[in-house]
Protein backbone atom coordinates (compact mmCIF):
# COMPACT_ATOMS: atom_id res chain seq x y z
CA UNK A 1 0.00 0.00 0.00
CA UNK A 2 1.79 3.18 -0.86
CA UNK A 3 2.27 5.92 1.15
CA UNK A 4 -0.50 9.16 0.04
CA UNK A 5 1.47 12.75 -0.33
CA UNK A 6 1.06 14.20 2.93
CA UNK A 7 1.43 11.13 5.37
CA UNK A 8 3.28 10.64 8.32
CA UNK A 9 5.23 8.40 6.46
CA UNK A 10 6.54 10.87 3.91
CA UNK A 11 6.87 13.88 6.84
CA UNK A 12 9.12 11.65 8.27
CA UNK A 13 11.01 10.73 5.03
CA UNK A 14 11.72 14.19 4.15
CA UNK A 15 12.26 15.76 7.65
CA UNK A 16 15.17 13.10 7.94
CA UNK A 17 16.22 12.97 3.79
CA UNK A 18 17.78 16.23 2.06
CA UNK A 19 17.57 14.26 -0.87
CA UNK A 20 14.12 13.49 -0.35
CA UNK A 21 12.92 16.39 0.29
CA UNK A 22 15.40 18.78 -2.23
CA UNK A 23 16.55 16.52 -4.87
CA UNK A 24 15.13 16.88 -8.65
CA UNK A 25 12.90 13.90 -8.60
CA UNK A 26 12.52 12.12 -11.37
CA UNK A 27 9.29 9.62 -11.52
CA UNK A 28 10.22 6.33 -13.50
CA UNK A 29 7.83 3.51 -14.87
CA UNK A 30 11.00 1.24 -15.40
CA UNK A 31 13.89 -0.10 -13.27
CA UNK A 32 16.40 2.11 -14.95
CA UNK A 33 16.00 5.30 -17.01
CA UNK A 34 18.46 8.36 -19.13
CA UNK A 35 17.94 11.37 -18.04
CA UNK A 36 19.72 13.96 -20.37
CA UNK A 37 22.35 16.31 -19.32
CA UNK A 38 23.35 18.98 -21.04
CA UNK A 39 26.55 21.30 -21.06
CA UNK A 40 26.62 25.31 -21.78
CA UNK A 41 25.43 26.65 -25.26
CA UNK A 42 27.50 29.04 -26.60
CA UNK A 43 26.38 32.47 -27.47
CA UNK A 44 28.02 34.83 -29.99
CA UNK A 45 27.54 38.10 -32.02
CA UNK A 46 26.00 37.64 -35.18
CA UNK A 47 26.92 40.24 -37.63
CA UNK A 48 24.00 41.61 -39.79
CA UNK A 49 24.05 38.70 -42.59
CA UNK A 50 25.79 36.54 -41.36
CA UNK A 51 25.76 32.72 -40.75
CA UNK A 52 24.92 31.69 -37.22
CA UNK A 53 27.86 30.40 -35.97
CA UNK A 54 28.04 26.12 -35.10
CA UNK A 55 27.66 25.37 -31.45
CA UNK A 56 28.25 21.34 -31.35
CA UNK A 57 25.61 20.60 -28.59
CA UNK A 58 27.40 19.33 -25.14
CA UNK A 59 24.53 16.53 -24.60
CA UNK A 60 24.96 13.48 -22.75
CA UNK A 61 23.22 11.69 -20.25
CA UNK A 62 23.09 10.37 -16.86
CA UNK A 63 21.72 6.18 -15.99
CA UNK A 64 19.39 5.65 -13.30
CA UNK A 65 19.06 2.49 -11.87
CA UNK A 66 16.97 1.52 -9.16
CA UNK A 67 17.55 -0.08 -6.19
CA UNK A 68 15.15 -1.40 -3.12
CA UNK A 69 15.62 -0.50 0.08
CA UNK A 70 13.41 -2.33 2.69
CA UNK A 71 12.89 -3.91 5.90
CA UNK A 72 10.68 -6.37 7.90
CA UNK A 73 9.15 -5.69 11.44
CA UNK A 74 8.07 -9.11 13.60
CA UNK A 75 4.66 -8.06 15.66
CA UNK A 76 3.02 -9.89 17.83
CA UNK A 77 -1.06 -9.97 17.56
CA UNK A 78 -1.11 -9.49 21.63
CA UNK A 79 0.61 -6.25 21.17
CA UNK A 80 -1.38 -5.01 18.46
CA UNK A 81 -4.84 -5.54 20.16
CA UNK A 82 -4.04 -4.92 23.50
CA UNK A 83 -2.02 -1.28 23.02
CA UNK A 84 -3.63 1.84 23.35
CA UNK A 85 -0.71 3.31 20.99
CA UNK A 86 -1.11 2.69 16.87
CA UNK A 87 2.03 0.18 16.54
CA UNK A 88 2.05 0.22 13.19
CA UNK A 89 1.81 3.61 12.24
CA UNK A 90 4.77 4.20 15.22
CA UNK A 91 6.69 1.51 13.20
CA UNK A 92 6.05 2.84 9.66
CA UNK A 93 7.45 6.21 10.61
CA UNK A 94 10.86 5.51 12.42
CA UNK A 95 11.48 2.89 9.14
CA UNK A 96 10.65 6.30 7.58
CA UNK A 97 13.67 7.96 9.86
CA UNK A 98 16.29 5.18 9.54
CA UNK A 99 15.19 4.68 5.39
CA UNK A 100 15.75 8.69 4.96
CA UNK A 101 19.36 8.64 6.76
CA UNK A 102 20.14 5.73 4.83
CA UNK A 103 19.20 6.77 1.34
CA UNK A 104 21.05 10.21 2.55
CA UNK A 105 24.28 8.08 2.89
CA UNK A 106 23.66 6.30 -0.51
CA UNK A 107 23.47 9.43 -2.24
CA UNK A 108 25.91 11.92 -0.49
CA UNK A 109 28.59 10.10 1.60
CA UNK A 110 29.14 6.64 0.54
CA UNK A 111 33.44 7.15 -1.04
CA UNK A 112 33.26 3.72 -2.98
CA UNK A 113 32.11 3.15 -6.51
CA UNK A 114 28.49 2.29 -6.60
CA UNK A 115 27.50 -1.77 -7.49
CA UNK A 116 24.11 -1.63 -6.73
CA UNK A 117 24.27 -3.82 -3.85
CA UNK A 118 26.47 -2.41 -0.57
CA UNK A 119 27.33 0.73 -2.18
CA UNK A 120 23.79 1.18 -3.97
CA UNK A 121 25.25 4.27 -6.49
CA UNK A 122 27.99 7.08 -7.20
CA UNK A 123 27.28 9.61 -4.15
CA UNK A 124 28.03 13.59 -4.43
CA UNK A 125 31.35 12.73 -2.53
CA UNK A 126 32.20 9.61 -5.19
CA UNK A 127 31.34 11.85 -8.16
CA UNK A 128 33.19 15.36 -6.71
CA UNK A 129 36.21 12.96 -5.71
CA UNK A 130 36.93 11.64 -8.98
CA UNK A 131 35.55 14.23 -11.73
CA UNK A 132 36.12 17.50 -9.52
CA UNK A 133 38.45 16.78 -6.76
CA UNK A 134 39.11 20.45 -6.50
CA UNK A 135 35.52 20.85 -5.25
CA UNK A 136 36.10 19.02 -1.80
CA UNK A 137 38.06 21.23 0.91
CA UNK A 138 38.79 19.09 4.27
CA UNK A 139 39.19 21.10 7.43
CA UNK A 140 40.33 19.41 10.86
CA UNK A 141 37.97 21.25 13.62
CA UNK A 142 35.30 23.23 13.95
CA UNK A 143 33.72 24.56 10.74
CA UNK A 144 34.95 28.32 10.01
CA UNK A 145 33.62 31.24 8.07
CA UNK A 146 36.19 31.03 5.51
CA UNK A 147 35.97 27.18 4.74
CA UNK A 148 32.40 27.86 4.52
CA UNK A 149 33.12 30.30 2.08
CA UNK A 150 35.23 28.53 0.00
CA UNK A 151 32.90 25.50 0.08
CA UNK A 152 30.22 28.06 -1.42
CA UNK A 153 32.91 29.37 -3.68
CA UNK A 154 33.41 26.59 -5.37
CA UNK A 155 29.72 25.85 -6.48
CA UNK A 156 29.80 29.65 -7.61
CA UNK A 157 32.55 29.16 -10.08
CA UNK A 158 31.84 25.57 -11.49
CA UNK A 159 29.76 26.83 -14.75
CA UNK A 160 26.34 25.30 -12.82
CA UNK A 161 25.34 27.90 -10.50
CA UNK A 162 21.70 29.12 -10.35
CA UNK A 163 21.19 31.15 -7.38
CA UNK A 164 17.43 29.78 -7.02
CA UNK A 165 17.95 25.95 -7.06
CA UNK A 166 21.40 26.05 -4.50
CA UNK A 167 20.99 24.40 -1.31
CA UNK A 168 23.37 23.13 1.54
CA UNK A 169 22.93 19.74 3.11
CA UNK A 170 24.67 18.97 6.43
CA UNK A 171 25.33 16.68 8.92
CA UNK A 172 23.90 17.32 12.02
CA UNK A 173 26.73 17.74 13.97
CA UNK A 174 27.96 20.40 12.68
CA UNK A 175 25.24 22.76 14.06
CA UNK A 176 27.15 23.87 17.07
CA UNK A 177 29.42 24.77 14.72
CA UNK A 178 27.73 26.98 12.48
CA UNK A 179 25.46 28.82 15.52
CA UNK A 180 28.81 30.24 16.43
CA UNK A 181 29.54 31.80 12.58
CA UNK A 182 29.04 35.49 12.25
CA UNK A 183 29.54 37.89 9.37
CA UNK A 184 31.82 40.94 9.86
CA UNK A 185 29.04 42.79 11.48
CA UNK A 186 28.34 40.24 14.06
CA UNK A 187 25.89 38.91 12.22
CA UNK A 188 24.69 35.02 12.27
CA UNK A 189 25.54 33.03 8.91
CA UNK A 190 23.04 30.36 10.12
CA UNK A 191 19.89 31.03 10.63
CA UNK A 192 17.82 28.18 12.40
CA UNK A 193 14.29 26.93 11.24
CA UNK A 194 11.14 28.49 12.64
CA UNK A 195 8.73 27.12 10.84
CA UNK A 196 7.84 24.76 7.94
CA UNK A 197 7.57 27.15 5.47
CA UNK A 198 10.98 29.10 6.63
CA UNK A 199 13.49 26.73 6.46
CA UNK A 200 17.24 26.98 8.58
CA UNK A 201 19.22 28.81 5.69
CA UNK A 202 23.49 29.58 5.61
CA UNK A 203 24.10 32.33 3.82
CA UNK A 204 20.71 32.83 3.00
CA UNK A 205 20.03 29.70 1.33
CA UNK A 206 18.08 26.61 2.30
CA UNK A 207 20.18 24.17 4.28
CA UNK A 208 18.89 21.10 5.74
CA UNK A 209 20.38 18.72 8.35
CA UNK A 210 20.95 15.20 7.85
CA UNK A 211 22.61 12.38 9.72
CA UNK A 212 23.21 10.77 6.60
CA UNK A 213 25.97 13.24 5.46
CA UNK A 214 28.94 11.51 6.24
CA UNK A 215 31.44 9.34 4.82
CA UNK A 216 31.17 5.89 5.13
CA UNK A 217 32.44 3.02 2.55
CA UNK A 218 29.23 1.62 2.18
CA UNK A 219 25.86 2.61 2.46
CA UNK A 220 24.68 2.67 6.32
CA UNK A 221 21.84 4.07 8.92
CA UNK A 222 24.16 5.48 10.93
CA UNK A 223 27.67 6.10 9.56
CA UNK A 224 30.37 7.01 11.55
CA UNK A 225 32.66 8.35 9.10
CA UNK A 226 33.69 12.48 8.58
CA UNK A 227 31.19 14.76 8.54
CA UNK A 228 30.05 16.18 5.46
CA UNK A 229 28.45 19.60 4.47
CA UNK A 230 27.45 19.56 0.70
CA UNK A 231 26.42 22.78 -1.42
CA UNK A 232 25.13 22.13 -4.89
CA UNK A 233 22.92 23.03 -7.06
CA UNK A 234 19.73 21.03 -7.02
CA UNK A 235 19.07 19.90 -10.31
CA UNK A 236 22.28 18.04 -10.55
CA UNK A 237 21.15 15.89 -7.15
CA UNK A 238 18.82 13.75 -9.16
CA UNK A 239 16.86 11.55 -7.33
CA UNK A 240 14.65 8.73 -9.69
CA UNK A 241 10.88 7.53 -8.07
CA UNK A 242 10.30 3.80 -8.80
CA UNK A 243 7.94 3.23 -6.05
CA UNK A 244 7.36 4.19 -2.14
CA UNK A 245 7.63 4.61 0.44
CA UNK A 246 4.93 1.44 0.73
CA UNK A 247 3.60 -0.92 3.43
CA UNK A 248 2.41 -4.56 3.30
CA UNK A 249 1.27 -6.47 6.43
CA UNK A 250 0.72 -9.88 6.23
CA UNK A 251 -1.06 -12.36 8.61
CA UNK A 252 -0.22 -15.48 6.68
CA UNK A 253 3.58 -15.28 7.16
CA UNK A 254 2.83 -15.76 11.04
CA UNK A 255 0.01 -17.99 10.94
CA UNK A 256 1.71 -20.65 13.26
CA UNK A 257 3.05 -18.31 16.04
CA UNK A 258 0.59 -15.33 15.97
CA UNK A 259 3.23 -12.93 14.96
CA UNK A 260 2.17 -11.00 11.85
CA UNK A 261 4.89 -9.17 9.86
CA UNK A 262 5.11 -5.83 8.56
CA UNK A 263 7.38 -5.08 5.40
CA UNK A 264 7.96 -1.69 4.36
CA UNK A 265 9.88 -0.94 1.15
CA UNK A 266 10.61 2.40 -1.39
CA UNK A 267 12.96 2.07 -5.26
CA UNK A 268 15.13 4.34 -5.73
CA UNK A 269 17.58 5.10 -8.23
CA UNK A 270 20.13 8.29 -7.97
CA UNK A 271 22.85 10.04 -9.47
CA UNK A 272 24.96 13.21 -10.03
CA UNK A 273 24.33 15.39 -13.32
CA UNK A 274 27.31 17.78 -12.76
CA UNK A 275 30.26 16.94 -9.83
CA UNK A 276 31.08 20.63 -10.50
CA UNK A 277 27.81 21.89 -9.89
CA UNK A 278 28.52 20.84 -6.28
CA UNK A 279 31.19 21.80 -3.37
CA UNK A 280 32.09 19.47 -0.40
CA UNK A 281 33.18 20.45 2.80
CA UNK A 282 35.08 17.28 4.86
CA UNK A 283 35.63 17.97 8.44
CA UNK A 284 38.83 15.63 9.69
CA UNK A 285 39.34 14.70 13.10
CA UNK A 286 43.33 15.39 12.39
Amino acid sequence: MPEEFGSEVIAAVEASSAVENYGRRINMNTDTRKVARIGESEVTVVAKNSAYPEDAVNLDSVLLDTVKFGGRNILAEEDIADSNVNIIAELQKQWAISYGKTVDNACLGTTAAGNGGTVPFNSVYREVSQSAAAHKIATAGPVTYDKISQTFGKVEQGGFFSDSDVIVIAHTSLKESLRGLVDGNGRPLFIEQVSATQPATLFGYKLQFSDGAKTSAKNEQNPTGNPLLVVGNRQHLILGVRSGPESLISHDAGFATDEPQLKMRARRAFAVGRAKAFGILEVTTA
